[in-house]
């Protein structure tokens, strides 16, 4: 576990190494590119980031008190505190998932049978039984 170096014993940890200017040099472009994305950063923060419009320019457009209360007072409800929408029992959960499986199906029948009860597809059957019935 020791080994020589510059003419005397000494443990791996200790081992001297050679100088930097005889190591091999890196020939990564990291720093090249590390240093461009800092020269277009320091020109992009240097750029003003705002440009005032000429004087002639259309002012900004005043906000009408009207259309704000409007906005306030429609947006008002969101606002308002609700509780939270928990359930108190697992046989008030059911209930509701009952009902909700009732409105459902009620809804799901009601189109069913309009669209087997439909006047229009009714009559165009009517119209070309008699269409084949000519020919």
């Amino acid at each position: 576990w020791l080994k020589r170096a510059s003419g005397r014993l000494a443990p791996p940890h200790l081992e001297i190494h050679p100088p930097l200017a005889a190591m091999a040099r890196s020939r990564s472009t990291a720093s090249v590119l590390l240093i461009a994305v800092a020269a277009i950063v320091a020109y992009l923060c240097s750029v003003p980031a705002f440009v005032t419009p000429p004087r002639g320019a259309a002012q900004a457009p005043e906000v009408d008190l009207r259309v704000a209360t409007a906005t306030f007072a429609g947006l008002s409800p969101l606002a308002a505190e609700q509780p939270a929408a928990a359930y108190d029992s697992v046989v008030a959960m059911l209930q509701s998932w009952l009902v909700g499986g009732t409105v459902l199906i009620i809804i799901f029948a009601a189109a069913l049978v309009a669209a087997t009860a439909n006047p229009l597809t009714k009559r165009r059957q009517e119209v070309a039984a008699t269409m084949m019935g000519k020919k």
